[in-house]
């Protein structure tokens, strides 16, 4: 007689960590359960997500493997932990209350309108048919309404809206996509839009307040539009006039504005879309998508002043579908502020700071939590580049590379402009939402603010602060305060070498890997000899760096006024170039020169005074671009001068000879634009178009720059080369040099998930403090190895 095995059961406990809670994963895990025929709960808790599981064994196995296959698609699970489980099971699998502890799970970011909402929002036998905060466990806000972890309706700025039957029966369903969605709401019981009039007569009083919105902005006026995590101001982008003022009454000069469409083809008509622009643009990120403007159609000047590109996106909200589903055109729908303040999440600022802007306010009765921007992203060399990280994308950890697993604690500040900090925990780097230029007092307040959210949701008491060296940046005076208050190490980190670590850690680079070439190419940064640097070639790890080369040192003069004016920088390029003086015949070749106080400059750089040198690749760029007469006088914005140049250059594809520039070798080596003047100064005497001079600076400068990466690898002996600074944004730039140092057999590491402009400098940071304290700790133990470097280490103050 023979008997069947019996497969034998257990209970094991499983610890899910990782972006898993606000993204549907408590469900899944309930569904997968119950179909396996298992026992047990999940819940969320300060650390992620709990399953305990009690049944046979190849059950459980069954249920990891689905886990980690069939995960929600916000989800991300980073690690799994299992362990044994002693404590009593319910026999029918549930979802257990949420309980607390320290908070060591993630934020989801917001996430994009998914299409089964989209499609509820149209249908009029659906019971959310155009209702405008429609949402379920694969949409919606996250980051944007939480307050607290663990996430729960409790910890958001939905609490107030009580489920009714119908919301809390889709709610309890496991059956149901909004099964434990903690946003889910109706018309009956969540928030609801309303069109309200900023002292203005006229006012639509009764109806749906989306259309009413919409009449409003086909009419010309500018609306006021509450969103995720901020106010947009809308206009139609189809009228030049509404555009024209909406400039003029937000105090925006050249700016670009950001578009809405309601859809692709829309958006075809405008702009040229690749495959991998158009995987951006239908993302849950839906992230503004910089896009060329070589469609059929064309909208106003003003839009995208001298600009190629403009930047578009598709509807982040059931709200802004609904408005710009009445439109056969794009929207502008640029941030609700003044100028340089950041975006207004409060109702009542709303009506201070823009009744003088927009006739009505399209808002509703959820508060935003968190300000959140929207991000803007590039495709360039084929890959899709974040140049602003917000919605969509913060607070999703970005995991350090092999060697950081066990790197403590930590917070770095960032820098001053495209402000971000960053968080240093258990082994990832939670990079903040973009906060902007903190010499702006609201900026700053709001970076302050954000700094301490971020500490309570991640439960984050650092061991160290990390700053930039320059002395009088902002963030930095804070994180020094901060490090006295806390008794905590301040370790000062150079701002190029920031740069090249965060492309090194974005790019996995390990901690002991062997050093690599940092070019970093940007505006300003605070070099270690005091002068201004940005034109930088170093050999670096994340330990420290060499400088071995740079951008020929050219004066400043009147500090930070040529950053504003670039005809400052090209006078300055033209004297360094020798033979030049201030005599009206001399100054009567250049345009942007005439009428300039050129004698007070010669003074002012012979006497020293107010006039720094600085290796600048930005400032280079304000030179040739005064040179053409673009921005001459002023710019309006930072980089308007360098991104009109690149639209220059695109205009001429078929020009393929690049200006030559001299590379000189000493202590170290000198890229000098002598000979590239001299050419330019030829050019137009010769009356060669702009288009081909613009074209000619970007390939030359590319080329020189391949060709110091190749003389130095011959000395050095490296192979990696790190791409990084904010002159990288540029794609004409960046595609040559990427693709020269590839030719020439390099492995180059590019910024795809981090921007490469100063908004990545704090990740940077935090792999540069991460790896010096591990290396202290390692030689207070009397061991070295995985720390070890060629170079100095970062100072600690």
């Amino acid at each position: 007689m023979s008997f069947a095995a019996v497969e034998p059961s257990q209970a094991l406990e499983f610890r899910v960590r990782g972006r898993v809670q606000g993204v549907g994963f408590r469900p899944t895990v309930w569904r997968m359960a119950r179909e396996l025929g298992l026992a047990g709960e999940v819940l969320n808790d300060g650390e992620g997500v709990l399953v305990r599981v009690g049944g046979a064994q190849s059950r459980i196995a069954a249920l990891l493997r689905r886990i980690e296959r069939d995960a929600p698609p916000l989800a991300r699970i980073d690690s799994i932990e299992r362990r044994r489980y002693s404590g009593r099971l319910p026999q029918e699998f549930r979802i257990a209350e949420s309980i607390g502890g320290p908070a060591r799970t993630q934020v989801a970011p917001d996430a994009a309108l998914c299409g089964a909402c989209a499609a509820e929002l149209r249908d009029p036998d659906e019971r959310r048919y155009r209702y405008p905060f429609t949402n379920c466990t694969h949409c919606g806000p996250r980051l944007s309404i939480v307050t607290a972890i663990p996430y729960d309706r409790a910890t958001t700025t939905m609490s107030p809206f009580a489920l009714c039957a119908a919301c809390e029966a889709e709610y309890r369903n496991p059956n149901d996509r909004r099964f434990h969605a903690e946003a889910v709401a109706c018309p009956s019981c969540g928030p609801n839009a309303s069109l309200v009039a900023f002292g203005r007569a006229g006012a639509p009083r009764d109806g749906d307040a989306v259309k009413l919105a919409a009449g409003l902005i086909a009419r010309g006026d500018i609306i006021a539009v509450k969103g995720l995590g901020g106010y947009h101001l809308a206009c139609d982008a189809a009228n030049p006039e509404a555009v024209a003022r909406l400039r003029r009454l937000k105090r925006r000069d050249a700016k670009p504005f950001a578009l809405m469409a309601r859809d692709l083809d829309v958006i075809r008509r405008y702009c040229a879309i690749d495959a991998v622009e158009e995987r951006e643009l239908t993302s849950v990120k839906a992230p503004i998508v910089l896009l060329r403007a070589t469609g059929p159609e064309r909208l106003p000047e003003a839009v995208a002043p001298g600009l190629d590109t403009l930047g578009f996106m598709l509807p982040t909200t059931p709200l802004h579908l609904l408005l710009v589903d009445q439109f056969e055109h794009p929207l502008v729908t640029t941030s609700g502020n003044i100028s340089d303040e950041p975006a207004v999440v409060d109702d009542t600022e709303a009506y201070r700071q823009l009744a003088e802007i927009a006739s009505f306010a399209l808002t509703h009765d959820r508060a935003i939590a968190n300000r959140v921007d929207d991000s803007v992203v590039r495709v360039m060399g084929g890959r899709s580049r974040v140049l602003r990280r917000a919605r969509g994308y913060a607070p999703a950890p970005l995991r350090l590379p092999s060697g950081f697993e066990n790197a403590p604690d930590l917070l770095a500040m960032g820098g001053e402009l495209k402000a971000t900090f960053c968080l240093v925990k258990d082994g990832q780097a939670i990079l903040s939402q973009h906060q902007g230029d903190l010499e702006n007092a609201a900026t700053l307040d709001d970076y302050e603010k954000n700094l301490a959210l971020y500490r309570s949701l991640f439960d984050h008491a650092p061991s160290a602060i990390v700053v930039d060296r320059h002395p009088e940046y902002l963030s930095s005076k804070i994180g020094r305060a901060e490090a006295e208050r806390r008794g905590a190490p301040l370790i000062e980190v150079q701002h190029h070498h920031a740069h090249v670590a965060a492309c090194l850690a974005e790019n996995g680079r390990p901690l002991d890997a062997s050093p690599a070439l940092g070019i970093v190419l940007d505006g300003l940064g605070f070099g270690d000899d005091g002068a201004i640097w940005g034109g930088e070639f170093l050999l670096a790890d994340y330990l420290g760096y060499q400088r071995l080369a740079r951008l020929k040192p050219v004066a400043m003069a009147g500090g930070a006024q040529a950053v504003r004016e670039p005809w400052r920088n090209l006078y300055a390029h033209l004297k360094a170039v020798g033979g030049f003086d201030a005599t009206p015949s001399a100054s009567g070749d250049w345009s942007a020169l005439n009428g300039k106080p050129l004698a007070t400059i010669d003074r002012m750089i012979e006497q020293d005074f107010n006039s720094p040198v600085a290796s600048s690749c930005g400032r280079l760029f304000d030179a040739v671009a005064a040179a053409l007469g673009v921005c001459a006088d002023r710019q309006a914005y930072e980089g308007e001068a360098a991104a009109r140049l690149e639209a220059l250059a695109a205009a001429a594809p078929n020009e393929t000879r690049g200006y030559a520039l001299r590379i000189s070798e000493s202590e170290l080596i000198d890229i000098d634009a002598a000979p590239m003047w001299r050419a330019i100064f030829e050019d137009l005497r010769q009356g060669v178009s702009a288009q081909t001079i613009a074209r000619r600076f970007h390939l030359g400068l590319a080329q020189s720059i391949t060709e110091v990466a190749i003389r130095l690898a011959a000395a050095r002996r490296f192979e990696t080369v790190a791409l990084s600074g904010g002159c990288f944004q540029n794609r004409l730039l960046f595609e040559n040099v990427y693709d020269g140092l590839c030719e020439a057999g390099f492995t180059v590491l590019t910024h795809a998930d981090a921007p490469a402009n100063d908004g990545g400098l704090s990740l940077g940071q935090a792999a540069i403090g991460a790896a010096h304290l591990m290396r202290t700790d390692m030689t207070r133990d009397g061991k070295d190895g995985a720390c070890a470097s060629a170079f100095p280490a970062a100072s600690s103050a």
